[in-house]
């Protein structure tokens, strides 16, 4: 990590026999001593020790033998502001404790000196922090609870390269920076000290002075493990989760089951309004909660995966923690870091991957957080016109900074590490990818060759990607990326971008914009629901109704859905039977499994009643369900999502009736399922489809099942194959189209 030259010389080091220096005493006094252990704790002087302290508001100091309490030395006040120091004529012993007096008022206290301890950090961590290759060093920086010459403590390590002192303040010390600053090791520009009993539960931040002398609003620390609830904004000293992991049978799995060939259908959550508890305060449920009960939820429901909204900590409740300060701390807004480790555990023994989303593309401006973290745009860009940005208000990390670029890179293998989290999705990878995203001209700054490809960041995202993949078995990474942007899922040797799968956005708008619109106008729209399958396949896909679709005035899933209410529900059971039968996986937000009416709010449970108000609800509720189980159940409708031979039209060309036929296909040996779509509400007698094959087709999905809340129209179970060729096949099918329906057949033979 690159350090800026230090505003002066180290001081306090290089003069034997001095017990004290003016200029020493004015800075420590000041608080603005850049090298206070070359002054404070023991120096060897001759053939003596001089032992320093600063103890504010101090009658009397004395060392003291900590096993017999015999005076080693009285000190002398030199700075009525608490300045102490004393010379003894023989090397001081490696151990002794401070007695200090503060008085009638303050009585006396012994307490180690932090200043006799010397640095934890070995030549090793030194070198990769500074040349910001530390794949661990969320090991180093941080605050880690330690035993140092039988003595308990923290040792609190904080990157502040350009600061000129930091100073570690907390409920340990009254959150006085006089009283505990830093070591500074300037080769690398991180600062350390090894606090004795400070421990577990203790509150703190950093008391950072800038290059030009002035105080930094207090900063939380970048590698805290834990947080204060939101409003309160202090790191609380944790250490590195410690949990007893009980899942080595997923993981024995978990390569199958993340694979582009595997069943993958994602059950999108926000934590902390899946569903409250009204009797207490409407409270969101902790992640012991969450485990008792969301689990078997999504379990039951055939999901394979939870993917959680950011978990890193977030100050503003409205971000849905898109915005994080927090990146190594899972938010303590539902419990600490190993009620997380064990949720993640128990979704494991239940069958379920989780996924997180993961934020490495801006960070908020809140003056407790990284911004201008040691009075420099130390994280972020400088100029705004690389660093600020235009949407939501955020600062951009500064990519081509190796010390950012490990940082992140370091953080996205702790969740994988630490958590055994199954994946990450990336979040708004077309706002990192691009140097003039949202921004018009004369706004951005291009790159070396005068592109507008932001190759920093490229080069970030691949590196994740490698190493992500190469430490962890079976994991699997998806970007959130909204262009046309090439082999975003190809490996990174191949030229691509490294993620496993791609979040089809694409795929999303066109479908959304088909089913808004009133069937007696979506003959004029057809190309919406086919225009997909012409790329389908340039990227492993994820087909995503996420979140975004239900929020800022776009209303629920249900309420985009026209017609009166029938049609309504009729027309999201359809669209679900598409999205389970088109190639890609599958993610859906909560609550549109079971048709919520009302827009999602981060402030509010789901409306868990509808379940109770009819059929209705409940039965979108139960056909989820069941194209869960079908989609695991049928090779076809999975093992070649990312693969062109999995897909064949039967029909795309019917726009006058707003019908859609085609075959999902599987590896040899595996039954082809026919999906067909009919989006109108006209039921359709006797429509004849054309197959490949003879003998008998088992209707395996009706989303107009009465089950599932539709009319009950159908074809009583399946149909036979007459050899009359249709649509260019050599046997065709006379079937009963159902209003407003996908209807699934599989060849039995």
């Amino acid at each position: 990590m690159t350090n800026a030259a230090p505003p002066r010389p180290p001081a306090g080091t290089d003069a034997p026999g001095r017990l004290t220096d003016p200029a020493d005493i004015a800075a420590l006094v000041a608080s603005d001593h850049h090298d206070p252990f070359g002054v404070l704790g023991p120096h060897p002087d001759g053939d003596g020790t001089v032992l320093r302290c600063f103890r504010p508001d101090a009658a009397a100091v004395e060392a003291i033998d900590p096993d017999s309490g015999v005076v080693l030395a009285r000190l002398e006040r030199r700075h009525p502001d608490g300045v102490f120091d004393g010379r003894i004529g023989r090397p001081f012993p490696p151990r002794y404790r401070l007695r200090i007096d503060y008085g009638t008022a303050g009585g006396v206290w012994e307490i180690e000196d932090p200043y006799r301890f010397p640095s934890s950090f070995g030549e090793v961590d030194l070198h990769l922090l500074g040349e910001g290759t530390h794949l661990e060093l969320y090991h180093r920086l941080g605050a880690h609870p330690r035993t140092l010459d039988g003595v308990d403590g923290t040792v609190f390590a904080v990157w502040a390269p350009n600061a000129r002192r930091v100073a570690l303040v907390g409920d340990f010390n009254g959150w006085d920076g006089r009283l505990h600053p830093m070591r500074l090791h300037p080769g690398v520009g991180v600062w350390e000290i090894f606090l004795p009993g400070v421990g577990p539960g203790a509150a703190y931040k950093f008391e950072i002075r800038g290059q030009n002398g002035d105080l930094l609003p207090l900063k939380t620390d970048p590698f805290a493990f834990r947080a204060e609830h939101p409003p309160k904004t202090a790191s609380i000293v944790h250490g590195l989760p410690d949990y007893g992991w009980d899942d080595g049978g997923w993981l024995v799995r978990r390569p199958a089951a993340q694979r582009r060939d595997a069943p993958i259908s994602i059950y999108e959550v926000h934590a902390g309004s899946w569903r409250r508890v009204p009797e207490e305060g409407n409270r969101p449920l902790s992640w012991r909660e969450l485990g008792d009960q969301l689990i078997p939820y999504a379990a039951g429901l055939g999901f394979t995966h939870i993917e959680l909204l950011p978990v890193s900590e977030y100050p503003f409740d409205g971000s849905w923690g898109y915005q994080p300060i927090g990146l190594y701390a899972p938010t303590s807004r539902f419990g600490p870091p190993e009620d997380f480790a064990a949720f993640v555990d128990r979704c494991h023994r239940a069958g379920l991957g989780v996924l997180l989303d993961w934020v490495p593309g801006h960070f908020p401006t809140d003056e407790h957080g990284l911004a201008r973290f040691d009075g420099t745009a130390l994280y972020e860009h400088a100029d705004p016109r690389q660093g600020m940005h235009q949407d939501w208000g955020t600062l951009i990390y500064n990519y081509g900074r190796a010390e950012v670029r490990n940082f992140l890179l370091g953080n996205a293998l702790y969740w994988l590490d630490r958590f055994h989290v199954d994946g990450l999705r990336v979040d708004a990878v077309a706002s990192m990818l691009y140097l003039d995203y949202s921004r018009k001209a004369g706004e951005w700054v291009p790159n070396r060759f005068g592109g507008r490809e932001n190759l920093e960041a490229v080069e970030f995202l691949r590196e994740t990607n490698v190493e992500v993949y190469g430490r962890h078995e079976g994991v699997a990474t998806v970007a959130e990326e909204s262009t046309a942007w090439p082999a975003v899922s190809r490996p990174a040797h191949l030229g691509g971008l490294g993620f496993g799968y791609k979040w089809n956005m694409g795929w999303m708008n066109d479908t959304l914009r088909y089913m808004q619109k009133d069937p007696v106008h979506r003959h004029w729209h057809h190309h919406d629901l086919t225009f997909g399958l012409l790329y389908a396949f340039s990227e492993n896909f994820v087909l995503p109704l996420s979140h975004d679709e239900v929020v800022h005035g776009k209303g629920s899933l249900l309420g985009k859905m026209p017609g009166d209410d029938w049609q309504k529900f009729a027309n999201l059971r359809a669209y679900f039977g598409f999205m389970w039968a088109h190639p890609g996986k599958k993610l859906l937000f909560m609550g549109g499994e079971f048709a919520q009416a009302n827009e999602w709010s981060h402030d509010r449970s789901l409306d868990w009643h509808l379940l109770e108000a009819g059929p209705h609800h409940a039965g979108v509720q139960r056909l989820v369900g069941d194209l869960n189980r079908l989609y695991r159940e049928l090779p076809a409708l999975h093992v070649r999502d990312c693969e062109p031979d999995g897909f064949d039209w039967i029909d795309a060309s019917n726009s006058a009736d707003s019908i859609l036929a085609w075959l999902r296909l599987g590896n040899e040996g595996d039954r082809p399922v026919l999906a067909i779509s009919n989006l109108t509400p006209v039921p359709r007698q006797g429509y004849r489809i054309g197959v490949p094959q003879g003998g008998r087709w088992a209707e395996r999905l009706n989303t107009d099942a009465a089950a599932y809340g539709g009319s009950g129209m159908g074809n009583g179970g399946g149909a036979e194959a007459e050899a009359s060729p249709w649509h260019g096949r050599p046997f065709s099918l006379l079937l009963t189209l159902p209003p407003l329906s996908t209807v699934l057949f599989e060849w039995a033979g």
